[in-house]
């Protein structure tokens, strides 16, 4: 009986090794995963982190506020810029499905256009006058930030016998903003 009794137990001490022995390596295996699951997740951190920086990056300047913002917000601001600038190619978009309909060729302005857009706290100049124009880019300048806005960017691109100007602006004083529509009318006056 001795005999079954030492039998016995060195079949539960067997037993007792091997399931600690299993259990350790559970416990080995489930720390290898969580150590995995860890770094996954702190490389999809640092590459959310590194695209939201590049994205936020394609911004102009003049179209976010200078204050730190959360990445909920540069998310927001980055999205309403692309529905902006989608609209933008619509537009332009139109115009020339529009210029190709009527069968013109050649863009030929005898007066000039302005087009003024409130964004913000940014105002966004359009202005198309022929290559005979009566103003100078420096004058319409000198009238904008005489309302307010202080020029951000301004280029201009000549096409056949036209110039087409896009002034980007940004208001001065956050608090008292610019009057869209007197720049509008203002310009107006002086280009025509």
């Amino acid at each position: 009986m001795l005999q079954i009794t030492l039998a016995a137990l060195q079949i539960a001490n067997s037993t007792v090794i091997t399931c600690s022995s299993e259990m350790e390596n559970r416990n080995i295996i489930n720390a290898s995963e969580k150590l995995d699951r860890k770094t996954q997740e702190k490389n999809r951190r640092i590459k959310m982190k590194y695209l939201c920086s590049k994205l936020f990056s394609l911004i102009p300047l003049h179209h976010y506020s200078k204050a730190m913002l959360a990445r909920q917000d540069q998310v927001d601001q980055a999205i309403s810029y692309i529905e902006e600038l989608k609209e933008r190619v619509e537009v332009l978009k139109r115009r020339k499905d529009e210029m190709v309909a009527q069968g013109t060729t050649r863009c030929t302005i005898k007066t000039p256009m302005v087009e003024v857009k409130e964004l913000d706290s940014t105002l966004e100049v359009i202005l198309t006058s022929g290559l005979q124009k009566n103003f100078t880019l420096q004058e319409v300048i000198k009238t904008i930030e005489d309302e307010g806005a202080q020029v951000v960017t301004a280029n201009y691109s000549t096409i056949d016998d036209a110039i087409l100007y896009t002034i980007s602006t940004q208001v001065k004083i956050t608090r008292l903003g610019v009057d869209a529509s007197r720049v509008n009318l203002r310009l107006q006056k002086l280009v025509c």
